[in-house]
């Protein structure tokens, strides 16, 4: 019994602990405006598959309907634009949104 109750408040303590330092954390990055070294490089890697995969299924799709109606380089070209622009657009709104 008292084993469990030493254990009990070993992890509370560590809970308190944990979320005394998150409230640092977040003090200091309303102080400086930095953001954790390990959430802007998720969030830089967020962005770029949010550009890529709009172009990569665009050139996928665009490569197809090509092949299927003969027309060259035509819908590659067009989807991979669009694809292009859907991409940076929602980057932009994502960013804006933050």
């Amino acid at each position: 019994m008292v084993e469990a109750n030493q254990d009990s408040e070993r992890e509370q303590k560590e809970l308190e602990q944990a979320v005394e330092r998150a409230h640092r954390m977040r003090e200091r990055w309303l102080q400086t405006g930095e953001w954790p070294i390990g959430r802007a490089l998720a969030m830089m890697g967020r962005f770029g598959w949010s550009i890529v995969a709009p172009i990569l299924l665009g050139a996928f799709v665009g490569r197809w309907l090509d092949h299927k109606f003969d027309t060259g380089v035509t819908w590659s070209g067009a989807l991979v634009m669009a694809g292009a622009a859907f991409g940076f657009w929602a980057v932009w709104r994502a960013m804006h949104s933050a």
